[in-house]
């Protein structure tokens, strides 16, 4: 395959994904980059030989930076991350850990976190940005999640999606140890 193709490819798979996580149709990408639906088209199906001009403004109304839309590969396809790139980020006063597993980024980001709470610990979290989500699989034990003033408690086995856009809190009110999985995803 030839360097122009394989930008080509690099350009459609680019554009059909931040459309797709913007959420928009061609035609709202069409007129938010000033450019035709047909051209769009080209772009996300690798035809054709898009000018300079028209990559900067799909760039611009998708938010990245010209270099990002035309990289052939900005990442590996699979990013590893060993046990010794895990880094506990916080520890509550029992011995209970927070342990980030892995995350992406820029943005939207997703991140995978380990968390233990030793009986009687509280980790009390400020609201993140707007639109974030929470997801928790609770693995062992029972915990006490708390969102904006709500509590509710969840058994081992019990997964939960709640807005992390509020303050929020996990908690350990039992006698025996609480593991849970939680995945935060910032817009």
């Amino acid at each position: 395959m030839s360097e122009q193709e394989q930008i080509g490819e690099a350009v459609a798979r680019t554009v059909r994904t931040l459309r797709g996580r913007h959420g928009w149709s061609l035609d709202e990408l069409a007129a938010r980059a000033g450019v035709s639906k047909g051209v769009l088209v080209g772009l996300e199906q690798g035809r054709g030989n898009p000018n300079l001009s028209t990559l900067i403004r799909v760039s611009d109304a998708l938010g990245v930076s010209l270099t990002h839309l035309v990289q052939v590969r900005d990442e590996p396809l699979v990013r590893l991350f060993p046990p010794d790139r895990h880094v506990v980020l916080w520890r509550g006063p029992d011995g209970g850990t927070g342990t980030l597993l892995a995350g992406s980024d820029p943005r939207p980001s997703l991140e995978l976190w380990d968390w233990l709470l030793r009986p009687g610990e509280l980790r009390e979290s400020e609201a993140h940005i707007p639109g974030t989500k929470e997801l928790i699989h609770v693995q062992e034990g029972i915990l006490t999640l708390n969102v904006d003033g709500h509590a509710d408690t969840l058994a081992a086995g019990t997964a939960a999606v709640f807005v992390g856009d509020r303050p929020h809190a996990y908690g350990n009110e039992t006698a025996a140890d609480v593991r849970f999985t939680l995945a935060v995803l910032d817009p």
